[in-house]
């Protein structure tokens, strides 16, 4: 492996973090809503557990779910549930006005981190990606590397997401169109969770 191998990677992963999905629209809704900080703590929690699902694809989870299906299918179950869950919530409370404090830290991150442990096609993608991209015969040091290497690019990623979205003109932007942006975010990240709970 060498550093041409990295690079490839990163561009497939910027390509990836940039395309809709319930991670980006996570992101960008808690870093409006919250400020910098808790854009910031959620990001955390997306990377880390894309970066957890980049591993489990290098250690072979992959085949662990071609075995073992239903493991797939109960991950994928609870996952999909999870977003219908917070699209509930985005749709419900969309009418109200923003909490006087925000998520604390923790529980930002800890949002993120379900969000994408919410997701497990996550690690068949990421092995597909790793397959196509890296030589055979990865040392555990090479897999060390790519895991830590996706946490970083992730995590500047979301953190200058986070800073852009948090901005005052941003905020404002939002609590304008609050009712109408929250809907829609619930709708997308049903659909979303809908679409994992019923696909195959």
């Amino acid at each position: 492996m060498d550093w041409t191998h990295l690079l490839a990677f990163n561009l497939t992963l910027l390509a990836a973090l940039a395309a809709p999905g319930p991670a980006l629209l996570f992101a960008l809704r808690q870093a409006i809503s919250g400020g910098i900080w808790v854009g910031m703590a959620t990001g955390a929690g997306l990377a880390v557990m894309a970066a957890c699902w980049t591993a489990a694809a290098l250690l072979g989870l992959e085949a662990v779910f071609i075995l073992f299906p239903w493991a797939f299918a109960v991950i994928k179950t609870v996952g999909a549930l999870y977003l219908i869950w917070v699209a509930y919530g985005l749709w419900r409370d969309a009418a109200k006005p923003l909490p006087s404090s925000a998520s604390p830290g923790k529980k930002a991150f800890l949002g993120g981190l379900l969000v994408n442990l919410a997701n497990p096609k996550s690690v068949l993608f990421a092995a597909s990606v790793l397959v196509v991209i890296f030589p055979a015969g990865l040392s555990l040091t090479d897999k060390a590397l790519i895991v830590g290497n996706h946490l970083a690019v992730e995590l500047i990623a979301y953190g200058c997401f986070a800073a852009l979205l948090s901005t005052a003109p941003a905020r404002a932007g939002y609590l304008r169109l609050k009712p109408i942006l929250d809907r829609a975010a619930g709708a997308i990240l049903g659909l979303l969770g809908l679409k994992l709970l019923v696909g195959r």
